[in-house]
């Protein structure tokens, strides 16, 4: 293939990375939410070693597992800055705070508008 080819290519998967980080985004609200109505905490260490344990063993390479991970205590960061966003914002809701939890408001996670 050619320099182009290749860039094309990582174009695209970037275009699928993009799509599949913003479903588990979606999800990770869903759990948010759940946890919100059953008084769970936001951080569970058990799970994350779960997840850690599951991209290991998916890891067919070239990545180290060990980059691996890296990149996965980034995305858990995110989501779960995400999931903690979601909770003030439905606190907020609740208690009536005037222009909170109305969904107007700026996301923390670096999207542009």
């Amino acid at each position: 293939m050619t320099l182009e080819e290749l860039r094309r290519r990582i174009d695209d998967l970037d275009r699928q990375l993009v799509e599949l980080l913003s479903e588990r985004a979606r999800a990770a609200q869903m759990i948010g939410h759940l946890k919100a109505a059953t008084s769970l905490p936001v951080y569970e260490p058990a799970r994350e070693k779960v997840i850690y344990a599951n991209v290991r063993a998916a890891n067919k390479g070239p990545l180290p597992d060990i980059e691996l991970t890296h990149i996965y205590e980034r995305i858990i960061d995110v989501m779960r800055a995400l999931q903690r966003n979601e909770l003030a914002s439905e606190r907020n809701a609740q208690a009536g705070v005037p222009g909170q939890g109305t969904g107007a408001e700026a996301p923390e996670t670096g999207n542009r508008q």
